[in-house]
């Protein structure tokens, strides 16, 4: 039978009747002539949309439900829905399909997910599409499969801390870190240094091969502190790597102005790594092996507002942000169908409407904007926002007063987000438009930010820096829309120093070149330790009223949480 005779068979028998198609099936091998002519002088108006994209409870299949209008003229009367990989970005030379169904107003496909196999669906986006008698022509967005974390075999809940409190620590230093009570604890994975030989990995009929001296490292890292019971977050960070250019988006130039580079899943090698790359590390830190340790947060890039961060060259914002999201997806993916309750976040710096030219720099409010609009359009996420809320200048640790910088307003339009206004993000994501798939507002976490003890006007001032830090954790803990305060760092760092950044709760050794070594507390270090302590948090910041000008923190600091103890 041809393939004519296939389409016409569907057209004819399936008028409101489902068909379930259990793989890729005959070429359009003819070409109905009158048809084509049809097409070519009317074309098809038919409208599409896929309403939802999920995998089914058996965990082995899939159902799109698609709503579709318009005419069908000039087309074979059948509705295809065709599999797109993310590299893919149109259906020029396909003639495959996943489901085929008769038009209508309201159609559904079922489909095999083939999850770890060579025809793994897991990652794929699916369009409609109508036959012209000689091609495709797509009538409906793209939309992925939402709902990754059906198939997770980890169902474990998040491990979720006490309290918000946590620390960008030294390894070395961790029964510091233990004796301070760090909650939350920041670590960078570097992307590009993973690949390499030790350990074998098979996914999805492949096998990737992994450096085994890297990843030890990385285990003793995260073992020691998820170990500790503390939540660890992960940044996984893109460098500029000769030996694995595939890890780089396509045609992006090495840049020395560029710390770090978009993932690539524009290339079926590019997405083939990444993905192998991102359930590797998904699968070795899902907690499952206390020698590996457990990551809970996923932070996939760094300030993305900024391609100093995020390099691929100059872009418009949509196109930027949709080949991010496309990366974006392939770890979500792996991330959530390992461990469903894993979360998933992008990183924005504090420019929230500044230091904009739409080319290698974005407003933090458009990067929002565009890609919840994406998702909306190609299937929605649980996805969450990490965030930087340095003061403005950094150089100063007064957050209090950034507001005669112009910088910062409260209101959307603000230039800069930061302590100052933090409410402004926290009323911005609980908009409706916002919200996560099942209602709530988003998880935010503020993943970056510190307070300098040293003054470039004022030298020392490490009683000032104490009483940033006991504000903003007040600021933070009293936000219900928070979950995480990650301060940066337990010890200074040289380089920083030099800069007039001396963010640490100990001071650091400048004779060490850029090496890393503690020598003494600052007053910080005390007021971290108890500030989540109910029995000594107001005592441990009292010094900070005056240098603030506040009598009560309950007048400074809406629904402080420490109010009928003042």
């Amino acid at each position: 039978m041809d393939s004519k005779m296939i389409r016409r068979g569907a057209a004819g028998i399936l008028a409101t009747v489902l068909l379930c198609f259990t793989g890729v099936f005959a070429s359009f091998a003819s070409v109905d002539t009158e048809t084509s002519e049809n097409a070519e002088t009317q074309g098809p108006k038919v409208e599409s949309s896929i309403t939802s994209c999920l995998i089914n409870p058996d965990k082995k299949s899939v159902t799109v439900k698609v709503t579709s209008s318009g005419d069908m003229t000039g087309t074979d009367g059948v509705l295809y829905l065709v599999e797109q990989k993310p590299y893919q970005k149109n259906l020029e030379g396909r003639l495959d399909y996943a489901g085929a169904a008769s038009f209508g107003t309201e159609v559904t496909y079922q489909f095999p997910l083939n999850e770890g196999t060579a025809e793994d669906r897991l990652y794929s986006r699916f369009v409609v599409a109508v036959w012209d008698g000689a091609k495709y022509i797509e009538v409906s967005d793209p939309h992925y499969i939402t709902n990754p974390e059906a198939v997770a075999p980890n169902t474990a809940a998040f491990n979720d801390p006490l309290t918000k409190k946590g620390l960008n620590i030294e390894l070395n230093m961790l029964a510091d870190a233990f004796d301070l009570g760090v909650k939350h604890v920041g670590t960078n994975i570097a992307f590009h240094q993973i690949l390499g030989q030790g350990i074998d990995y098979e996914y999805d009929g492949k096998t990737y091969h992994f450096d085994k001296r890297v990843i030890e490292d990385y285990d003793r890292t995260i073992s020691a502190l998820s170990g500790k019971g503390m939540t660890v977050t992960a940044i996984i960070l893109n460098g500029w790597n000769d030996a694995t250019p595939d890890l780089i988006y396509p045609g992006t130039k090495k840049s020395s102005k560029a710390f770090y580079y978009l993932f690539n899943a524009a290339t079926e090698a590019g997405f083939e790594q990444t993905k192998a790359i991102a359930s590797f590390l998904a699968e070795r830190y899902n907690g499952s092996n206390p020698d590996h340790g457990k990551i809970s947060n996923w932070i996939i890039g760094n300030e993305i507002n900024n391609q100093q961060w995020n390099y691929t060259g100059a872009w418009d914002l949509n196109s930027y942000v949709q080949a991010y999201q496309d990366a974006f997806r392939v770890f979500y993916t792996a991330i959530k169908s390992t461990s469903a309750n894993d979360r998933v976040y992008f990183s924005l710096d504090y420019n929230w409407n500044a230091e904009i030219d739409n080319k290698l720099k974005y407003g933090g409010k458009n990067i929002v904007d565009t890609f919840n609009s994406i998702a909306n359009t190609q299937g929605q996420m649980d996805w969450g926002l990490s965030y930087h809320p340095y003061p403005a200048p950094m150089t100063e640790p007064e957050f209090w007063d950034d507001a005669q910088t112009g910088w910062i307003t409260n209101d959307f339009n603000s230039p800069v987000i930061n302590f100052a206004n933090l409410s402004v993000l926290t009323d911005y994501m609980a908009q409706a438009a916002f919200r996560s798939p099942t209602g709530d507002v988003r998880h935010i976490i503020l993943t970056e930010e510190g307070f300098t003890a040293k003054s470039p006007t004022r030298g020392d001032i490490p009683q000032i820096q104490a009483a940033a830090f006991a504000y903003s954790y007040y600021l933070v803990d009293s936000n219900p829309y928070i979950d995480a305060y990650i301060l940066s760092r337990q010890v200074d760092a040289p380089l920083e120093v030099r800069s007039g950044l001396a963010f640490g709760l100990w001071e650091c050794d400048m004779n060490q070149g850029d090496t890393i070594v503690a020598t003494k507390r600052r007053k910080i270090w005390q007021v971290f330790r108890d500030i989540d302590k109910k029995k000594y948090t107001l005592e441990a910041t009292e010094f900070a009223k005056p240098i603030i000008g506040v009598n009560k923190w309950s007048d400074l600091i809406p629904n402080f949480r420490w109010r009928s103890m003042e």
